[in-house]
């Protein structure tokens, strides 16, 4: 049975060098899981959309749960689902300092990544709105 879960967190250390070390370890584990995803960040904010099997999902979220490098976790969405909409990537992301901030603002009051302040629903319509605009990289 395939899943899709979207969480918010804060990371600890928002270095370039981090974020590639978050980024490298997802494509590195994920495709022997069978997960797929995309990651959005910015601010110090990651959204992360993760799709696979139930336990292959749920194992991965209890780990991000318990990793130091995040803080202010938060479920913001879990469904069964019929097919993956992030198929193509073991891990792809979104960099939002290069993106057009009127897009933020179609989905928030301000033009900038807050997931804490909206749904779930509105957080995966901005991803896939991103993904509909080839603003998702990195589909190793």
């Amino acid at each position: 049975m395939l899943v899709r879960l979207l969480y918010v967190s804060r990371l600890a250390d928002t270095s370039p060098d981090a974020i590639e070390t978050i980024l490298a370890q997802s494509r590195g584990h994920n495709p022997g899981s069978g997960i797929t995803g995309v990651l959005c960040y910015g601010e110090g904010i990651f959204l992360q959309a993760i799709e696979g099997g139930r336990c292959a999902v749920n194992a991965l979220y209890g780990q991000i749960l318990r990793d130091p490098r995040h803080h202010q976790v938060e479920l913001l969405h879990y469904e069964e689902i019929a097919e993956r909409r992030f198929g193509c990537w073991t891990m792809g992301q979104v960099n939002l300092s290069k993106i057009n901030h009127a897009i933020l603002l179609k989905y928030s009051e301000r033009a900038e990544l807050d997931p804490y302040a909206v749904s779930g629903q509105v957080s995966l319509a901005l991803l896939e709105e991103l993904m509909a605009t080839a603003s998702i990289i990195g589909r190793a």
